[in-house]
């Protein structure tokens, strides 16, 4: 065994413009769930404990897209899913449409342990949460004066929104393709919006564990379900490898982005980071997405085809990064 190692994701897709000040916070944020995990690890808690300590601690911060500071949906409202996996024979729970949950990790986490099922959805899964007694807020709670901002400028551009698009200023040698629109199904795109979080652990018994939350896409369709609650999209884990993605929902779920790490790993040896490399070059076509993981011998690696990924990393034997671009 290689040691307990532990991986965390504040999102793919972000804008070269993004103030000195913003980039600083991030890495705080990184910095501060990266040292909750090692304590925690270091405690001997079990992998599934500590993607769902960390991802709370991302849900209660607003800076990321999830929880608190979740991006808006068309009607102004936040709609928020997550899910975990537990390696450990592949145990999973997911939500969707949760609107009124203070950490909706925390419920994926009852729907897999407390539940006959592996996935509850809007109005039945808010009447799951009520029975569980988890903690409840209003829908208000999670909504930032910055996305209300936000989502007036995407529906003044008529835009759903995100940016991995946006090229770094001089990576293209002609400035018309910089000023040309940025297309999203068919919609142009044009500021920085915040992005999915997660986290990835392998605990010093080899298990491996994965979650990911998110608020989804700034003036996304009511009832829109994105990569991060779907199992073997945006999330996975099983005895080799735990995986979580962030970037465009719909290419990561076309790709079956987290599964295919492990299959990769599995039917074709791979090890971990020429399985993240394979599926960031093969599986997303033309898609923008990234994504972290850790093996179970201790590895950890990451990937992404955006501009930048906020991450942080960190290993049994004093390996530390926390990184943006």
């Amino acid at each position: 065994m290689g040691g307990w190692a532990i991986a965390v994701h504040g999102g793919a897709g972000v804008d070269p413009n993004l103030p000195q000040e913003r980039q600083e916070e991030a890495k705080q944020l990184l910095t501060r769930c990266l040292n909750l995990g090692i304590s925690s690890l270091r405690s001997s808690f079990s992998a599934i404990d500590v993607v769902e300590l960390i991802v709370r601690e991302l849900e209660s911060d607003p800076l990321f897209n999830s929880g608190r500071g979740s991006a808006l949906t068309e009607n102004g409202k936040v709609e928020m899913e997550a899910s975990i996996m537990d390696g450990s024979g592949r145990r999973c729970g997911a939500v969707s449409g949760i609107t009124t949950v203070k950490n909706p990790i925390s419920l994926a986490r009852l729907v897999m342990e407390k539940s006959p099922h592996s996935y509850l959805a809007f109005s039945g899964a808010e009447e799951f949460a009520k029975q569980q007694g988890v903690e409840m807020v209003d829908n208000n709670y999670f909504i930032t004066e910055d996305n209300i901002g936000m989502l007036k400028l995407a529906k003044e551009a008529n835009t759903i929104m995100f940016d991995y698009r946006i090229p770094l200023a001089g990576s293209e040698s002609c400035s018309a393709v910089v000023e040309s629109p940025i297309q999203m199904n068919g919609l142009p795109i044009s500021v920085y919006a915040p992005e999915t979080v997660g986290c990835v652990v392998v605990d010093s018994e080899g298990r491996c564990a994965a979650a990911t939350s998110t608020g989804g896409l700034m003036n996304k369709m009511t009832g829109r379900i994105g990569d991060s609650p779907l199992i073997g999209a945006g999330t996975y884990a099983c005895d080799l490898c735990g995986v979580s993605c962030t970037g465009e929902g719909e290419a990561i779920i076309r790709g079956t982005l987290a599964r295919d790490v492990a299959a990769l790993m599995e039917y074709k040896g791979l090890n971990l980071q020429e399985a993240v490399d394979y599926v960031i070059k093969k599986r997303l076509d033309n898609g923008k997405a990234g994504l972290i993981a850790v093996s179970n011998n201790g590895e950890v690696a990451y990937g992404f085809n955006s501009v930048g990924m906020f991450r942080g990393f960190a290993t049994e034997d004093g390996f530390m990064d926390v990184g943006i671009w």
